[in-house]
């Protein structure tokens, strides 16, 4: 009995520690909810379309990767080519363009093990931290372009009801510069060493493959609100109780209970004068380099929450949380994500990471910052 109790106190523990950020959100709902007490102004906090979107999006992608798509996908493009530079340059791309379709930590979680399989057959180890580090910057940045790349974006996009062109301006200069840069690291930090992959056969289910993708191009029309909503929230699940059922377990629902959360966070600190008065006179100021500094202790999401409660500035707020992804270790989910899954293969790793991860993504934070700050001035 004390045996089956102390393995639930690890099941536990280990739970909380997976799923820090969203643990964090609840205590501050929690906490701010003794100042502002539960009313009927509550309902108003959540804004239901970036959920379902969020929703939808994440158990579709969950299906397709059950399906090995993206895993042959991504095989198939870093097949053709024969040198370390240029394969660890193909997983980088192939993670910054997946983070534009699928969104940041479903890219990362879905190529990782890519970079991770492809490195260990070739016996290239040595490059497994540098090439970690760089899809999880190329996630964080790559998503930057596109309404749903990151979650932070498809909730600002949402509720500053951003039009789609005037978007991709915004982000488009900031992210050319992020390919740049990322191109650049990995010509001058990784030799052009000849490796080989092996040939391994999979097979995609084409009926299957064919409804995924039509389930996906929907929850896409649903966030470039061509859709209602809330046809995407009875067609998708119901679809995906029929075909995988497994998928819609895989969804990644402590993330969507992350911004349940936070939403409540935000909702009550707006409704606290002093807090509204000292955000706004802030962001009055600054909004970009205030949004970018928040990053770094609250991470991008709840940022981005939070602080579009106090300004209307959303150009500055959404260039703001998008380079404030990079930075600390806690600037970004998918960064943890990364973390985790570094610290799982190499424990004993753990401060190198940590050094080198530092190194590069504060190297990105000033070059993107100063950049960002000199368009401003334009």
């Amino acid at each position: 009995m004390g045996h089956q109790k102390l393995n639930t106190v690890k099941i536990c523990i280990s739970f909380v520690k997976r799923n820090a950020v969203m643990f964090i959100a609840f205590l501050a709902a929690l906490v701010t909810s003794f100042v502002i007490p539960i009313d009927e102004a509550y309902f108003n906090y959540f804004d239901y379309k970036t959920l379902t979107c969020l929703f939808c999006v994440l158990a579709v992608v969950c299906a397709l990767k059950n399906i090995n798509f993206f895993y042959i996908l991504a095989r198939k493009i870093v097949h053709r080519f024969n040198t370390a530079r240029i394969c660890i340059l193909a997983l980088v791309y192939i993670t910054f363009i997946g983070s534009m379709l699928i969104a940041n930590d479903m890219a990362l979680m879905t190529f990782l093990p890519l970079g991770y399989f492809v490195l260990t057959t070739t016996e290239k180890q040595k490059y497994m931290a540098f090439t970690f580090i760089m899809q999880n910057i190329a996630a964080n940045l790559g998503g930057m372009l596109t309404p749903f790349g990151n979650p932070q974006n498809l909730y600002l996009y949402s509720k500053f009801n951003i039009p789609n062109l005037e978007f991709m301006s915004i982000m488009f200069i900031p992210f050319i510069a992020s390919v740049a840069i990322i191109t650049l690291c990995c010509i001058v930090f990784v030799k052009p060493e000849k490796l080989k992959l092996d040939d391994i056969k999979l097979i995609l289910d084409p009926v299957r493959t064919v409804v995924y993708l039509l389930l996906f191009a929907l929850s896409i029309a649903i966030v470039f609100r061509g859709i209602p909503y809330v046809v995407g929230l009875v067609v998708i699940p119901l679809a995906l109780l029929v075909l995988d059922r497994k998928a819609l377990k895989m969804v990644d629902y402590p993330l969507l209970f992350t911004f349940v959360f936070f939403f409540v966070f935000a909702g009550n600190m707006s409704r606290i004068d002093f807090v509204r008065e000292f955000f706004s006179s802030l962001l009055d100021k600054n909004t970009l380099l205030f949004s970018i500094l928040s990053c770094q202790f609250i991470s991008n999401v709840p940022s981005a929450i939070l602080l579009s409660q106090f300004t209307s500035n959303y150009a500055d707020l959404l260039v703001g949380v998008n380079i404030g992804g990079v930075g600390t270790l806690i600037s970004s989910l998918a960064s943890l994500i990364t973390f985790r899954e570094y610290t799982r293969i190499y424990p004993e790793k753990t401060r190198y990471y940590l050094v080198m991860f530092s190194t590069f993504n504060f190297s990105f934070l000033i070059l993107l910052t100063a950049l960002s700050m000199f368009l401003k001035t334009l």
